[in-house]
């Protein structure tokens, strides 16, 4: 999880510059670094979390499957 919150951080900060630069309104690159971000950093923990599940059915399909089940939450 900590990947995923200097990630989003990472991310707000390139929104917030790339927005501004091509807009020039605070306003705008504030509200378009607040929620393209959001929704990426959701999306990027998704992804993360489905490429897991597949290495482990691949591993699981293989004969080396690890004994720790994946957690539902996070």
């Amino acid at each position: 999880m900590t990947k995923t919150i200097t990630f989003a951080i990472m991310h707000f900060s390139v929104a917030f510059g790339v927005t501004y630069a091509l807009t020039g309104d605070i306003v705008v690159g504030s509200a378009v670094a607040l929620v393209e971000p959001a929704v990426n950093t959701v999306g990027y923990h998704v992804h993360e979390r489905v490429w897991e599940r597949i290495r482990r059915y691949r591993a699981a399909r293989n004969g080396r499957a690890r004994r720790t089940p994946m957690p539902l939450a996070a």
